[in-house]
């Protein structure tokens, strides 16, 4: 099975080796068919503390690596 991969941006780099990236998705509503806006966040690894906030960047599936830590940054996609 492949990895997943998404691309989202940056809202957290506070901690040491750990961005926190938000994924925005679009999806219609079952019941009343009206466009609605979800965000999830992800804990994703940063090994060399490149990322800032407001980057964009993808992120890619991983094995566990912390208590929250499931995803690894693959690259960045735009500077904020």
């Amino acid at each position: 099975m492949p990895k997943k991969i998404y691309s989202g941006k940056i809202v957290s780099d506070k901690m040491d080796k750990t961005v926190v990236v938000a994924i925005t998705r679009l999806y219609q509503h079952e019941t009343y068919k009206k466009t609605v806006k979800k965000v999830t966040k992800f804990k994703a690894h940063d090994e060399e503390n490149k990322c800032k906030v407001g980057d964009t960047v993808s992120i890619i599936e991983t094995r566990p690596l912390s208590k929250e830590k499931r995803w690894t940054v693959l690259e960045i996609l735009d500077r904020g």
